[in-house]
């Protein structure tokens, strides 16, 4: 009994320090750029890990927000305002932020996201990840935080999204102040002050 004790602890060191050798060569080769791609094993190390460190009693609690019309609206405008600028309105993590983090904003639609349990996806949201883009958003009390739990809902939904809801979703999205001193000189305009058609492009030329 010892004895085997000892040699799963041998194996279990000399593991450990060939995958701290074969990070130290992934570091030395690519340095910390946030453009490396994180290798599979990484990935799948990172994801064992996130499950592990959600509490058994939290990753299988079932979504207690009963799905409705009016709860999938408001999960589908709280992901455009708050979670849109990473993951994209389609959940691909297509977007300038998403593509240059570490790791990469994951495409919220494949299967590592969806074969989650409510109780995992909602954890994610409420507590973030460390050393990731991941924030956390749940503020207080988890079981008071209703709104983590209607984005759940929402995130179930994406790979059903319909192009009529990516329209809605992209006049959610939050605005880039360029934008919104644009739309202010254009409403100025249209309520008759001429000096804002140079901000609008409405004016005329000659």
């Amino acid at each position: 009994m010892r004895t085997k004790l000892l040699t799963i602890l041998v194996v279990g060191i000399i593991g450990t320090l060939a995958l701290l050798g074969w990070f130290g060569y992934q570091s030395f080769t690519t340095g910390f750029s946030a453009k490396a791609e994180p290798h599979a094993l990484e990935v799948l190390m990172a994801r064992q890990v996130r499950y592990l460190a959600i509490p058994l009693e939290h990753r299988n609690k079932p979504n207690p927000v009963p799905f409705t019309p009016e709860v999938a609206d408001e999960g589908l405008a709280h992901f455009a305002d708050h979670c849109a600028t990473c993951h994209a309105n389609d959940g691909s993590g297509q977007t300038p932020i998403g593509k240059n983090v570490y790791p990469k904003a994951p495409d919220l639609r494949e299967r590592a996201t969806q074969n989650m349990s409510d109780g995992e996806l909602f954890w994610v949201i409420h507590n973030g990840i460390r050393f990731t883009a991941m924030p956390a958003w749940g503020e207080g009390d988890p079981d008071q935080d209703v709104d983590s739990w209607k984005l759940v809902h929402f995130i179930r939904h994406l790979p059903q999204l319909t192009p009529q809801e990516l329209e809605r979703m992209k006049s959610l999205n939050p605005k880039t102040q360029h934008e919104l001193d644009e739309q202010a000189a254009l409403e100025k305009f249209l309520q008759g002050d001429d000096s804002a058609a140079a901000n609008t492009g409405t004016g005329h030329h000659h």
